[in-house]
């Protein structure tokens, strides 16, 4: 296997092309890479797959229910398509995809970062039950080492870490965290913006779960950890928050770190 240096990919579409090359080498149809947002839950990542498959996939929710996906995620060693080929939801998502040319042969190889991190590297082959008994052996230590280099690649990049790590609140949503931060109650920040106390409340809770969290104490500790409110600083500076706090750390992604996307 050739080696493919990663450190000057600086865009999606160089990802893109690496996953293609990679699977070039190795002798694979497609390949993609996700992670996910341990705030979010969204998934975010770059694919060889058709566009149209990619648009039906999407459309169709199926990372909800994709077993490939669920799978990995459970698991610290590859996964083999074929050990999941029985399941009902496999049977759903690959109905679908024979009708865009794409194969249920195929390995998932999850990576786990010592930040709780997560990433997967997918590749699929077209070929007999045989074929890919024989095959598999021969290049799964290749793409191991590959999983876990394109994982650190993509998180000490600028492609995806602020959608990993950095959820998208609105400028009110920021607001009204800031003042609940300095210790005001939703009564007292519905006076100080003219807004009802259910306007604030309907915010805050909007703001909870785009946080990931389950309690408004936790939704702003961490809205403070990841930059987006400042302890201590009121409303009247809000609108500066957005742009002061930009340049996110590399400790906030990893400590937050296929719908799937490309080109």
């Amino acid at each position: 296997m050739a080696l493919i240096d990663l450190t000057d990919f600086e865009s999606d579409e160089n990802y893109t092309d690496f996953l293609t090359r990679l699977g070039d080498a190795l002798g694979f149809d497609h390949a993609s890479y996700a992670t996910t947002s341990l705030i979010t839950g969204d998934i975010h990542g770059f694919t060889s797959y058709p566009e149209e498959w990619e648009l039906h996939y999407a459309k169709m929710g199926m990372q909800r229910f994709d077993p490939t996906l669920r799978a990995a995620m459970l698991s610290v060693a590859p996964v083999d398509w074929q050990r999941l080929a029985k399941t009902d939801d496999f049977t759903r998502v690959f109905f679908d995809a024979h009708d865009f040319g794409i194969t249920d042969r195929g390995l998932s190889v999850p990576i786990r970062g010592p930040y709780g991190d997560f990433g997967l590297l997918s590749v699929t082959r077209d070929c007999s039950k045989e074929e890919w008994r024989k095959f598999l052996p021969t290049v799964i230590g290749d793409l191991q080492m590959a999983a876990v280099n394109l994982h650190d690649n993509v998180l000490n990049s600028e492609v995806l870490p602020k959608a990993l790590a950095r959820p998208s609140l609105s400028k009110r949503e920021q607001e009204i965290l800031q003042w609940v931060a300095h210790g005001k109650s939703q009564q007292d920040i519905g006076d100080i913006l003219s807004i009802s106390h259910r306007t604030v409340e309907v915010h805050i809770r909007s703001g909870r779960e785009k946080l990931g969290a389950l309690t408004t104490a936790q939704a702003v500790g961490r809205a403070i950890r990841l930059g987006i409110i400042q302890p201590g600083q009121t409303s009247h500076s809000c609108n500066n928050i957005t742009t002061h706090t930009q340049d996110i750390s590399k400790n906030a992604i990893y400590g937050k770190p296929l719908m799937v996307r490309s080109r």
